[in-house]
């Protein structure tokens, strides 16, 4: 077996919820890989790596110049810059921290890196916005964020994509189970609450958004690793191109599988998230990457996660 391409990768945030599912699984291809993480959360989500000789974790901020700068003068080949205030409730709760961390420390990390080092970075389709009913967005749709987080997002994007040797994942809405578990992301909300629960209220529940899990988030990682050359200097949405849903038929999903699930919509309100798009998932599927679990597989893993998880403890706001 041939060594991969990108011996020695950077994560910063390798500890949150997609991190603590790729990481294993770069571990798994034999290269290096050096974890950036404040364990903001007090996860414990990388304890079944720590015997792997390939992997360093550093507890400190990617807002640290100093730490930032010694890390990337290593032999560092490619920075995956996970660390991120994520959501827009997160976002408005802590502007000041989220711009710091999703859009600072991201100019920071490009304008301390050595050019042949690569960043490969992990946007949102919450960009596009509200679309246009039954138009789906691609890659070359205009970005109208309707949030700070989407704002912040899109301007780290263009910076990463403007500086070189970079690829942009714009991800769909991720679900499913994640060492470093995340209950406020849509399906694995919806979920717990029909577990839990056992109702939902909806509000503007024919808003649409496309999902992704969260082990094909990791896989589209690896995928471009392997692919970087041909796929640089490009933004590419990631999801499922059978899962562009409305909150209403994503409740109809999970009621499948938990028949006795009520849902109700509201009659006045305003969901504080407005995205409501469709999303083209064909650029990045033209270059080989298929996502291989469905939202019924998901739904199904999730739902028994929750015979294991109590408590709020597992969201972000």
């Amino acid at each position: 077996m041939s060594a991969p391409r990108f011996q020695h990768v950077l994560v910063t945030g390798g500890a949150g919820y997609i991190g603590s599912v790729l990481v294993p699984l770069l571990l798994a291809t034999g290269r290096r890989v050096t974890v950036l993480d404040n364990f903001l959360y007090h996860q414990t989500s990388l304890l079944d790596c720590c015997h792997n000789p390939n992997l360093d974790i550093i507890r400190g901020d990617v807002r640290h110049e100093t730490l930032l700068r010694r890390l990337l003068d290593s032999d560092v080949d490619a920075i995956l810059p996970l660390a991120c205030i994520v959501g827009a409730p997160a976002c408005d709760r802590w502007p000041a921290e989220a711009r710091a961390i999703n859009l600072d420390a991201i100019a920071l990390l490009l304008r301390l890196r050595r050019p042949e080092q690569w960043v490969i970075f992990p946007n949102t389709n919450s960009g596009y916005g509200v679309g246009e009913s039954g138009i789906e967005c691609t890659e070359d749709s205009p970005l109208r964020p309707v949030s700070l987080y989407g704002r912040l997002k899109v301007e780290a994007e263009r910076l990463v994509l403007d500086a070189g040797r970079s690829i942009s994942f714009r991800l769909a809405t991720v679900f499913g189970i994640s060492p470093r578990m995340r209950l406020d992301l849509l399906v694995n909300d919806f979920t717990w609450r029909a577990v839990t629960d056992r109702f939902v209220v909806l509000f503007e529940a024919h808003f649409k958004r496309n999902y992704i899990h969260v082990r094909d988030v990791a896989r589209a990682f690896l995928h471009a690793l392997d692919n970087a050359d041909r796929m640089a200097g490009q933004a590419y949405n990631v999801g499922l191109s059978d899962a562009n849903l409305s909150k209403l038929e994503l409740c109809l999903e999970i009621k499948k599988q938990v028949p006795d699930f009520t849902i109700m919509e509201a009659p006045v309100g305003k969901d504080p998230d407005q995205r409501n798009y469709i999303v083209s998932n064909a650029k990045i599927e033209a270059t080989g990457y298929r996502p291989e679990v469905s939202l019924e597989q998901g739904i199904a893993e999730l739902i028994k996660g929750y015979r294991i998880l109590r408590g709020p403890r597992f969201s972000n706001v």
